[in-house]
Order: structure tokens, then sequence, then C-alpha cells
């Protein structure tokens, strides 16, 4: 049995990048093996195991075939005599292809440290059209690495396109499409993800409403202002406000893309939150007292005090000009909040007197505001 550091890891350790997340594989072993030395089964498609004190994952070497359409059409055989060399010729690129031994020594079959110093993004082999995930994989790690220099090699860069021209891509599953999407938007240069999608012409399919942030100065001023503390729903809404708030019924439509795409629901909530807000916090010293108290109700911001942060952050991130009225919004909630329903009960007032004293005091409050 022979145990070797693989992919990112390697990767990102070469590029003097911060390693996260360590994967192994384990050439000539047996799943009996295997949990035999105390390591824990997962996975259905293929032996995958738990280290039984660090909880990094091991898996078998293993050889893939194309059985199927989209991300999961693969029939996988992992056995004893699979080599760490068929094993790297499955991966995407030759940057992930590398390997390191326990002496330290490093498995370079296709050149991935050459392609580090030219900063290529370069497929391994053919078989990376079979698997049209890797569309948005590499264009999530040009996402990554683009601030470095790296670019997507010209030839893998036609796979892509060989693959968009399929129906490859319409075979992956809403979840998995999201979710390199939520990772390229955690991204250094998240925009890069649809510019090379773009490019590929894979965005339109993938995509459509984001077609709008290719070469868009607005978007790339947004995308400026995001730090490391940036939360990634906040980026997503205010990008998508960028793609939607010109449409007709733009709520609805950025409601459906957000279903579609099997967003969480507080990222859904906080696009279309910040779609709804920017524009009356743009004029908020001009809003009346009752809009103000509409918003506040429509968002439900006094029951759900935590959506209001990163409606705030949201919105900065699209303001041209610096203005407070995130600040005066969240003021503005917080003097609402001390109205006491019970302390107004125990002055005399029930039933509709009662909400009618309630709402008095909000305008009032709503007009210091």
């Amino acid at each position: 049995m022979q145990i070797y550091l693989v992919g990112g890891a390697v990767r990102d350790e070469l590029l003097n990048y911060p390693v996260y997340d360590k994967d192994w594989v384990v050439v000539g072993a047996t799943p009996e093996e295997m949990i035999k030395n105390g390591y824990r089964p997962v996975g259905s498609d293929f032996p995958v195991f738990i280290h039984p004190k660090t909880g990094e994952e091991y898996a078998l070497a293993r050889t893939e075939r194309k059985s199927g359409k989209g991300y999961s059409g693969f029939q996988y055989h992992a056995s004893p005599d699979v080599t760490l060399e068929e094993d790297l010729s499955r991966r995407d690129l030759t940057i992930n292809a590398m390997a390191k031994s326990s002496s330290g020594e490093l498995i370079d079959p296709y050149g991935g440290q050459n392609d580090l110093a030219t900063k290529q993004l370069r497929h391994v082999s053919p078989a990376f059209s079979e698997d049209p995930l890797r569309v948005l994989r590499v264009a999530r790690f040009a996402a990554r690495y683009v601030h470095l220099g790296f670019t997507v090699a010209a030839p893998t860069l036609k796979l892509m396109q060989a693959i968009a021209s399929t129906d490859e891509l319409s075979h992956l599953t809403k979840e998995r499409i999201w979710q390199e999407m939520e990772r390229a938007l955690s991204e250094r240069s998240p925009l890069t993800f649809f510019n090379v999608l773009e490019q590929a012409n894979a965005l339109e399919q993938l995509f459509p409403p984001f077609t709008t942030l290719v070469n868009n100065d607005k978007a790339q001023q947004i995308a400026a202002q995001f730090t490391d503390t940036t939360e990634t729903k906040v980026r997503f809404a205010a990008l998508c406000y960028v793609c939607f708030h010109t449409l007709s019924e733009a709520q609805t439509k950025l409601e459906q893309f957000c279903r579609d795409l099997r967003t969480q629901n507080q990222t859904r909530e906080l696009a279309i939150h910040t779609l709804i807000a920017h524009p009356q916090l743009q004029c908020w010293s001009s809003l009346s007292a009752e809009n103000k108290l509409a918003l506040i109700k429509q968002l439900d911001l006094l029951r759900r005090p935590e959506r209001l942060p990163p409606l705030q952050a949201s919105t900065r991130l699209l303001s041209d000009e610096n203005t407070n009225a995130g600040e005066l919004l969240a003021n503005l909630c917080e003097e609402l909040k001390g109205i006491n329903p019970k302390a107004l009960m125990n002055d005399g007032y029930k039933g509709a007197a009662l909400g009618e004293e309630i709402a008095k005091r909000q305008i009032a409050i709503c007009e210091l505001f």
C-alpha cells in the first residue's frame, strides 16, 4: 500500500497558496485492507475512506469510463493494480494531476509543474471532454488564479467550446451547477468565471441573465470592492441587481432564477431584498415616512433583524456615492423596536385602537429619519 497527497494541496503548495484541504490516493490496496486499518468507508460510486484520526479523504486509485450523460455518467474501476499515473490521468487539469509521496517526491507525469510556471490551465487528456462539469471547474480555477496571470490554454478552451456545442451541459444537476458558481463567487476575481464561460459559449446555457456581467463597467466597479470578508451571498445579491433591475417583472424573474439554481433560502432572499431596497435607499431622504415603514415591513426587518447587515453590505456595494442610508435604516429599525405593545395595552389601548396607536407612533418615528 502506497499513499500519495494529490490534487489541489500539491498545486497550491507549489504556488505558495494556502492549503485548506488535503486529498489522498491509495495505490495497491483493497477496501477490506482500508477498513482493517481503521478507515471508514463513504460514498457509493467509488471507494473513498475517511482517516480515523484526521478526517481527511483517502480514495483508492481508480480509472473511469464514460457510460452516460452529465457529471455522473461514469463507471469507475478501483483495484490494487491501478497505478498512480492511471489515476492522475483521469483528472481535469495538469496542475491538478500531480502527486507527492510520503518522502516528499513530486510525481508529475503530465507536465503540471511546467504549466504552473507558464501559468496555463491545460487539460490532461482528450478525456477532458467526457465531463461537462469541467467547463465550470476550469472557469472557477481561472477566477481563482487570474490575478497571478493564469489563462486558459487555447486547446482547452476549444474542448470547452466543443462540450458547450453538445447537450452535455443540460445534463448537469442544478445543485452541482450552483455549487460551482457559489465557489467561483467566493474567489478573488469572480467575474472571470463568467467571462471564461462566455468565451466557452456556455454562459448563455448555464446562467442566461448573467451574460449582462460580461464587459459590464458597473459589475467591475462592484467586484473591485469585494474583500476577503465580503460574503458570497452579498456578492451574488449585488451582481444579481446589475442583471435584473432593468427587467420588467424583475422580482419574479430573479426569484425564479434563484429557485432554478437551487440557491439557499438566505441567498435568494438577500438578492430579492437588495433588488427591492436599493432604489429606495438611494433616495432615502425624499421617501415619505409611510414608504420607509412600508419597506421595513415588506422586508420583515423588525422580526428578522439578522437580514439587515447583509442587506446593508449588498446595497453599499451598489451605491455610486458614500451614503448613510443603510445606517439610517438600521437606526430606524432599532427605534421602531422600542415601541412596546404591552405598555400601550396597560395604558388602555385595545383591539383596533392598539393597532392604530402603534401605526401612529411608527410613522412619527419614521418622520425623524
